[in-house]
C-alpha cells in the first residue's frame, strides 16, 4: 500500500512538472492566452507559488490586460504579507502609465525593509527583475544601513554599472573585496571590464585616484595589491614594481608576485624592468633555487639583446655563474641553457656536445636526463646529423612513456625527418601527437601535418616542400638570410602550387625577425590579397595588425586588420586577443 501511495505521488509530481513546462513553452513561444490559462490551472493546484503568480502577472500584461493583473495583485496583497507584490502592482501601474500609483506602491515595498531588512531579498529582487535601478539600489542601500551585517557591495556595484555610475561602482566592488579576498579574481574581471591599457583613459585614472585615497585613509596591502594590478593591466611595470616592493617590505613572506612580474615584463618585451627586478630577487632571495631561476631569466634576456661581438662577455657570466654555484643538479637549466648558447649563438658545437654530455653524467633522474637530452638531440639537428639526434629523441621516449617531455621528443622525431625530407614517417608521428595532452605540442603537430599533407601529393617529387624544409632547417640554423633565399626560389620557381601561401607567411615572420618590416607587410599582404579563403589569412591579419600597432606605430591601419578577425574568423585562434586590441584601439572603456 505504502509502494502505492509513493508510485501515485511520483506520478503526480511528474505531470505537475510537465504542466510547468508546457505552461513556460507557450509563454516563450508568445502565445501569452494558453500560457496564462496554464498558468491559472498551476496557481489553482499551488496558490503559494511565487513563479505562478508573477506568470499569470507576466501574461495577463503581455496581453495588456493591466486591470486584470491589478485585480489579481491587490488580492495578493490583502491575502499574503509579501511586500515584493508591491512592486508588481506598482510596474503594473507604471504600465498604465498611472505613475504615482506605482510611486506609491514602491515606496510601500521599500517601507517594508524598515519594518524587516530581510524583505530586501525579495524587493530588490523584484525592482531589479523590472530593470528599475534606482529603487534596486535604495533598497540594498536601506537594508545595509539597517543591518551592518548584509553585504549587498556586488549587487550595488552591478547596478552602478549599468547605471553609469563608475565611481560608485568601483568603489562597492573594493568593498567587497575587502571582506571577501576569496573573490579578488573575480572582482577584477569585472573591474577590467570598464578599463583600458591606457593609463590615460578615464576610468583607469578614476580607479588610481579612489585606491590611493583608500591607501591615504585606511592602509591596506589590498589597495597595493590592487594598485600593481591596475599598472600591469596598463603595461607600466615600473611602477608595478614599486607596488610590489612595498608590498614585500610590509610582508615579506615571500617573492612570488615579484617572480611574477618579472616574467610578465620579459614576455611583454619591457626587458629594461625586466632586468632590474630579477637584479631585485637575486640580491634578496634567501633560497638557491629562487636566485638561480632569476639568474637563468636574466642572462636569457641579455642573449636576446647581445649582438654576436658581445657573446664572448655572455659566455664569462655563464662561466662565473658556474664557479659561484657550481655544476650541479639544481644549475640543470643554466647548464642547458649553456650548452644552447654555445650551440646555437656562438657556434661551438662539438664544445656544446661535450658540455651537455659531461652535464649527463651528474646524478639526475630520468626527467632530468631528458631536458639535457633534447637540447642534445636539437644540437646534432643543428649540425644535421640527424639519425645521431634520431637516438637521443627515441631513448626519452622510451624512458619516459606517455609523459610530455615524451611527446615532445616524439615531436622533435617527426620534425626531424621532415628537415630530412622523410615526409611519410614524419606524418605517422605526427598523427599520434595530435591527441597529445600538450595543447602547444598538439596544435604544433597538427600545423606541421597540414603542411605536410597539403604539399606532399601535389609533386611527385615533392621539389618544393623539401625545398621549404631546408628552408625551415636553415631558420632553425638561425641561418636567416639564406632561408628567406631559398623562400625566395619556392615563390618564383613554384608559383601554382598550394605551397606559396605558407612560404609567404613563413618569409615574412623571418623579414619580421631581421627587422625588414616593410617586406614583411608586403608578405602578409600578398597573402590576404591572393589567399583570403586559405588557412593562414588569419595569422596574417594578426601579424599584419601587430606590425602597424607596435613595431610601425600605425595603430589606425591595425584597426581594419582585427575587426577582419572579429567579423570575419571567429574560430581563430586570435579572435579574443584580436577583439581586445581592436576595442582597445577604439578607445573603448567598457568591455
Amino acid at each position: 500500500m505504502r509502494l502505492l501511495f509513493v508510485l501515485c505521488l511520483l506520478l503526480s509530481v511528474n505531470l505537475f512538472a510537465q504542466d510547468a513546462n508546457l505552461a513556460m513553452d507557450y509563454f516563450k513561444r508568445g502565445e501569452y492566452e494558453k500560457a496564462l490559462h496554464e498558468y491559472k490551472k498551476l496557481y489553482a493546484q499551488s496558490a503559494s507559488n511565487i513563479n505562478y503568480i508573477n506568470q499569470i502577472v507576466a501574461s495577463h500584461q503581455q496581453l495588456e490586460q493591466y486591470d486584470e493583473a491589478e485585480a489579481f495583485l491587490q488580492k495578493l496583497v490583502a491575502r499574503i504579507n509579501y511586500p515584493a507584490f508591491y512592486v508588481e502592482l506598482g510596474f503594473n501601474y507604471q504600465l498604465k502609465n498611472d505613475l504615482e500609483q506605482a510611486n506609491l506602491n514602491y515606496k510601500k515595498a521599500l517601507d517594508h525593509i524598515d519594518l524587516r531588512p530581510s524583505n530586501v531579498f525579495a524587493i530588490a529582487r523584484a525592482f531589479q527583475s523590472h530593470s528599475l535601478l534606482n529603487e534596486a539600489v535604495i533598497a540594498y542601500e536601506k537594508a545595509m544601513q539597517l543591518n551592518p551585517d548584509y553585504n549587498f557591495n556586488i549587487q550595488l556595484a552591478q547596478l552602478y554599472g549599468e547605471q553609469g555610475k563608475i565611481e560608485k561602482m568601483l568603489n562597492s566592488y573594493l568593498n567587497f573585496a575587502e571582506s571577501n579576498q576569496v573573490a579578488l579574481p573575480d572582482i577584477k574581471r569585472r573591474i577590467n571590464g570598464f578599463l583600458s591599457d591606457n593609463g590615460d583613459n578615464e576610468n583607469n585614472v578614476l580607479f588610481r585616484k579612489i585606491l590611493l585615497k583608500k591607501m591615504q585613509q585606511k592602509p591596506n596591502l589590498l589597495w597595493n595589491q590592487m594598485l600593481s594590478w591596475l599598472f600591469i593591466q596598463q603595461k607600466d611595470f615600473k611602477k608595478a614594481f614599486i607596488q610590489e616592493k612595498a608590498i614585500f617590505n610590509r610582508q615579506p613572506e615571500g617573492l612570488e608576485r615579484i617572480k611574477e612580474l618579472a616574467l610578465i615584463s620579459a614576455n611583454e618585451n619591457k626587458n629594461d624592468i625586466a632586468k632590474e627586478i630579477f637584479n631585485y630577487i637575486i640580491d634578496t632571495a634567501q633560497d638557491l633555487d629562487t636566485k638561480l631561476r632569476a639568474h637563468y631569466n636574466l642572462i636569457q634576456i641579455e642573449t636576446k639583446e647581445s649582438s654576436a661581438e658581445n657573446y664572448d662577455i655572455i659566455n664569462e657570466k655563464y662561466l662565473t655563474l658556474f664557479e659561484e654555484f657550481g655544476t650541479f643538479s639544481q644549475t640543470l637549466n643554466l647548464q642547458i641553457a649553456y650548452g644552447h648558447f654555445l650551440a646555437f649563438y656562438m657556434n661551438k658545437t662539438n664544445e656544446a656536445s661535450k658540455f651537455l654530455e659531461k652535464t649527463l653524467q651528474l646524478p639526475l633522474s630520468e626527467l632530468q636526463k631528458a631536458q639535457v637530452k633534447l637540447e642534445l638531440g636539437d644540437i646534432l639537428v643543428l649540425q644535421e646529423k640527424f639519425n645521431q639526434a634520431l637516438i637521443y629523441y627515441t631513448q626519452i621516449q622510451r624512458n619516459l612513456k606517455n609523459s610530455t617531455v615524451s611527446q615532445e621528443a616524439r615531436f622533435r622525431v617527426a620534425k626531424t625527418s621532415y628537415y630530412k625530407g622523410d615526409f611519410k614517417w614524419a606524418e605517422s608521428q605526427l598523427k599520434v601527437l595530435k591527441s597529445s595532452t600538450s595543447q602547444l605540442i598538439a596544435n604544433d603537430a597538427l600545423d606541421l601535418k597540414l603542411l605536410i599533407s597539403d604539399n606532399k601529393y601535389e609533386d611527385s617529387t615533392q621539389t618544393a616542400l623539401k625545398l621549404y624544409a631546408k628552408a625551415d632547417l636553415l631558420a632553425f640554423q638561425n641561418k636567416k638570410d639564406e632561408a628567406i633565399s631559398l623562400l625566395n626560389k619556392i615563390l618564383n620557381e613554384h608559383k601554382t602550387e598550394p605551397i606559396i601561401a605558407q612560404t609567404l607567411f613563413k618569409q615574412g615572420q623571418l623579414f619580421k625577425e631581421q627587422g625588414a618590416l616593410d617586406k614583411a607587410v608586403t608578405n602578409f599582404e600578398l597573402l590576404i590579397e591572393n589567399y583570403r579563403d586559405g588557412i593562414l589569412v588569419d595569422d596574417a591579419y594578426f601579424n599584419l595588425g601587430l606590425l602597424y600597432e607596435k613595431a610601425l606605430n600605425q595603430p589606425e591601419k591595425a584597426k581594419p586588420l582585427y575587426e577582419q578577425i572579429i567579423f570575419n574568423h571567429a574560430d581563430s585562434i586570435y579572435f579574443v586577443e584580436a577583439r581586445k586590441r581592436y576595442r582597445a584601439l577604439r578607445g573603448d572603456a567598457i568591455n
